[in-house]
C-alpha cells in the first residue's frame, strides 16, 4: 500500500471521528496517529482486510486510540514525551527488578505502599506485580483467569489503592509492571457468560464449535501444555451446547484473534492500564495469539503481526510504557517476540532469557558450566534496543527447554541429563539437598516441570533443617552466585520476592482446596515480616543474603558497562567448570569487567593467557568490583574460590 493512500484512508477516519474526540487537544496524538498510521493500517489491513466490516472496525480502532489518549494523565503525558527523546532508558544498567505477588508480599497494594522503603534499601527500581485483575474465587491460576479486565481483585485492593500506589512508586522512581492476560479470559468473564447465553457477537469472541469436527482437526497437530491435569485443547460447555477451545485450563477460554473486535477490546485493556500508571506491561501467553488449523497454534506469524499491531497502536497512545513478552519458547522463537528485521523492538521491548534461567540450573545440578557455555553460544542476539529480562527464579515452574543439539555437544546424552536433572533438583539424586517438587509430570516420558523456591532447589531449606552448616554456607554461596549472574549478564535482572532473605518452600497450599492440586504455589509465599526483619541482624542467613545482594546492586548501578547494548563477549575457557564473559563499554574502549563464575564448590585456576586477547587485562592487576579486593593469582593463574564470582577490572 502507498503511503499517500494510507494518509488519504486516515483523512477518512479523522472526518468521521465523533465531535467528542476531534474536539479536544490531540497535538501529540495526531503527530504520533501519522508517523505510525502507515504501519498500523498495513497490519490491521493484513489481519483483517479481507472483512466486510474491515473500515467499520478501522475507524474504532482510530477512536480508541483517541479516547484512550484523551483520558491519560498529563503526568504520564509529559514522562510519554521524555521517554521519546531518551529513548535507550530502559537499557541502562540502573534498573533491577522485583517479581511479587501483592497478597503474598504484603497482603494487599496498600500493604505494599507501607513497604516501598524495602525496595528503596535493596535497591530495586522495578516491581512487577503479579495478576491483580479481579478473578473467580476457586479456579483462578494464579490469577491468570481474568473475569473483569478493568477490575481489581477485591481481596487485593481497588483502583484507588493502585493509583495511590503508583503514584508513590513514581515520586520514588521505582517502575510498576503489571501483567495483561492476552490469550484467555475466565468462563465466568462478561463476554464468556454472554457467549454462554446465546449471542453470536460474544461466540465469536472465543472458538466455539457445534460438534466435534473442527476441534477434532485442531487436535490432531496442537500441543497439551498441562497433559495430566488439562488434557485436550476443548471442553465441551453444557450450557452453550458447544465445543470451546480452553488450551490452558478446562475454565479458561481461548480469546480468538481472527476476530478484529477482540483485538480492539485488548488493546483498549492494555491502553487502560498504561492509564493507571503502568510504566511496563507484560503480555502473557504471547505465543498461543493465533489459532491455525494444521499448526501446533504456538508461534505464529500473525501472533507476530497482533504484537506489532498492539505496539504501534500504543506508541500513538502511551509511546513511554514498555511491553514484556511471556514467551517461554525456543531460544530460536524468543527472540523474534522483539521483532524480526529491525533495530528497535517492533513487538515487545522486553522478553524472558528462560533459556539462561533454565542453563544457570544445569550449572548448579552438573556444579560444571559445559552446557551453559554451550547454551549461551546458541542464544540468538537480540536488537539493539530490546533487552532481557533475566531471573534466577520466579512464579512459575523450571522447565528444561535447552535445545537437544546443545546436550549432546556438551557430551551428555540428551533424555538421561534431562532425567539426571529431574532426580537432582527434586533431591532423588544421591547427594543432592535441592527439596524441588516434579510439575506437570509426564509418566510416560519421564518428563516434568520443576516447582520451588531458590532457598530450597540450592539445598538451604535442608541445611537449616539439618543444622548443617558447610551445606548452609554453600547454599547462600550460590544463590550470590546465582543474582551476580543475573546482574551482569546484560538486561534487566528480576529477582523474585523472598529470595532476598533465604525464603523456602511454603506448604501451605497444600490447606488450600484450590491450590493443593497445583505445587507452584510451594514457591508463592507469604513475606514473614519478623523473618524479613532479620535482615538488619548479623550473624542470619536473611542478613547475609539481604546486605550481599543490597551491595551486589549498587555496584552494579556504578558499571556503565553492564548497560545492555549487545556488548558481551564470552570467552572459552580452559577449566569447565567456569562461565566467563567480558563486558565492555562501547563508548569508552577501556572500560571493560572480566566476569568470572565458578560453579564448582572446589577452587578453580583460571590461566590468565586465556583472557590475555582482551587488552584490558594485559600485563595488569585486577581489582573485584564486588569486593573491592585484589583477587588471588599465582604464576599466571586466577584462583576462583568455589561457588564464587568475580567481577574483575583492570587496576
Amino acid at each position: 500500500m502507498y503511503e499517500q493512500i494510507s494518509h488519504s484512508l486516515l483523512n477518512d477516519i479523522l472526518n468521521q471521528i465523533k465531535p467528542d474526540i476531534y474536539e479536544e487537544d490531540l497535538r501529540h496524538f495526531y503527530t504520533r496517529l501519522g508517523a505510525n498510521f502507515y504501519a498500523i493500517h498495513g497490519l490491521f489491513e493484513q489481519l483483517y482486510g479481507k472483512r466486510a466490516d474491515f473500515e467499520k472496525q478501522a475507524l474504532r480502532l482510530v477512536e480508541t486510540m483517541a479516547r484512550k489518549y484523551i483520558k491519560r494523565p498529563d503526568e504520564l503525558k509529559e514522562l510519554d514525551i521524555a521517554r521519546e527523546k531518551d529513548y535507550n532508558w530502559f537499557l541502562s544498567q540502573k534498573w533491577v527488578g522485583m517479581a511479587l505477588y501483592a497478597n503474598g508480599f504484603a497482603d494487599n497494594l496498600k500493604g505494599m505502599k507501607e513497604h516501598l522503603h524495602y525496595f528503596q534499601e535493596l535497591g530495586v527500581n522495578m516491581v512487577h506485580i503479579m495478576p491483580i485483575m479481579k478473578c473467580p474465587e476457586g479456579r483462578s491460576d494464579g490469577g491468570y483467569a481474568v473475569s473483569d479486565f478493568r477490575m481489581i481483585d477485591e481481596r487485593i485492593g481497588s483502583l484507588d489503592d493502585l493509583k495511590s500506589l503508583s503514584e508513590s512508586m513514581r515520586t520514588r522512581d521505582i517502575l510498576l509492571a503489571l501483567d495483561v492476560v492476552l490469550n484467555h479470559t475466565s468462563d465466568e468473564h462478561e463476554w464468556a457468560q454472554k457467549a454462554r447465553q446465546g449471542d453470536p457477537t460474544y461466540q465469536d469472541y472465543y472458538y466455539t464449535f457445534e460438534t466435534r469436527n473442527i476441534p477434532d482437526m485442531f487436535e490432531e497437530s496442537m500441543l497439551e501444555v498441562f497433559p495430566e491435569t488439562s488434557p485436550g485443547n476443548f471442553t465441551w460447555d453444557e450450557e452453550m451446547q458447544r465445543w470451546v477451545m480452553t488450551v490452558f485450563n478446562n475454565y479458561q477460554w481461548d480469546l480468538n484473534y481472527n476476530n478484529p473486535a477482540v483485538f480492539i477490546e485488548m488493546l483498549d485493556v492494555i491502553l487502560y492500564w498504561a492509564n493507571q500508571g503502568a510504566d511496563i506491561l507484560r503480555l502473557d501467553a504471547v505465543a498461543f495469539l493465533w489459532k491455525k488449523l494444521g499448526s501446533t497454534c504456538q508461534n505464529e506469524y500473525e501472533a507476530h503481526l497482533i504484537l506489532q499491531l498492539l505496539k504501534d497502536c500504543c506508541q500513538v497512545t502511551a509511546p513511554g510504557v514498555l511491553f514484556i513478552a511471556e514467551a517461554i519458547v525456543a531460544p530460536s522463537e524468543v527472540t523474534k517476540y522483539f521483532g524480526e528485521d529491525a533495530v528497535i523492538a517492533k513487538e515487545c521491548e522486553i522478553a524472558y532469557n528462560a533459556t539462561f534461567m533454565a542453563l544457570l540450573w544445569d550449572a548448579v545440578a552438573t556444579k560444571n558450566a559445559k552446557l551453559l557455555n554451550q547454551g549461551i553460544k546458541s542464544l540468538p542476539v537480540k536488537l539493539e534496543r530490546a533487552t532481557w529480562l533475566n531471573y534466577v527464579r520466579c512464579h512459575d515452574d523450571i522447565g528444561l527447554g535447552f535445545d537437544d543439539y546443545d546436550i549432546a555437544q556438551a557430551e551428555y546424552n540428551p533424555q538421561s541429563h534431562r532425567k539426571f536433572l529431574i532426580d537432582y533438583l527434586t533431591g532423588k539424586f544421591e547427594h543432592s539437598h535441592a527439596r524441588g517438587l516434579p510439575f506437570a509430570e509426564n509418566f510416560k516420558t519421564g518428563d516434568a516441570r520443576i516447582s520451588g523456591s531458590l532457598a530450597s532447589l540450592v539445598g538451604l531449606e535442608y541445611a537449616l533443617k539439618n543444622d548443617d552448616q558447610p551445606a548452609q554456607k554453600d547454599a547462600v554461596k550460590i544463590i550470590l552466585l546465582l543474582h551476580s549472574m543475573i546482574l551482569s549478564f546484560g538486561g534487566i535482572p528480576l529477582l523474585y520476592y523472598g529470595d532476598e532473605i533465604g525464603t523456602v518452600n511454603d506448604d501451605s497450599y497444600l490447606e488450600d482446596l484450590n491450590k493443593m492440586d497445583d505445587n507452584r504455589w510451594v514457591h508463592r509465599p507469604h513475606i514473614n515480616w519478623q523473618k524479613a526483619d532479620l535482615r538488619n541482624t548479623p550473624d542470619t542467613v536473611e542478613y547475609e543474603i539481604f546486605s550481599a545482594l543490597k551491595k551486589m546492586i549498587s555496584v552494579r548501578k556504578d558499571v556503565e558497562a553492564f548497560a545492555d547494548f549487545n556488548n558481551r563477549e564470552l570467552i572459552d575457557v580452559g577449566n569447565p567448570n567456569l562461565f566467563v564473559f567480558n563486558r565492555y563499554n562501547r563508548e569508552k574502549y577501556n572500560d571493560q569487567v572480566l566476569v568470572v563464575a565458578n560453579f564448582n564448590g572446589s577452587p578453580q585456576k583460571l590461566a590468565l593467557s586465556d583472557v590475555m586477547p582482551l587488552s584490558q587485562f594485559r600485563d595488569c592487576q585486577f581489582l573485584d568490583l564486588y569486593s573491592r579486593r585484589q583477587p588471588e593469582t599465582y604464576n599466571g593463574t586466577l584462583v576462583v574460590p568455589g561457588f564464587s564470582f568475580y567481577w574483575l577490572t583492570s587496576i
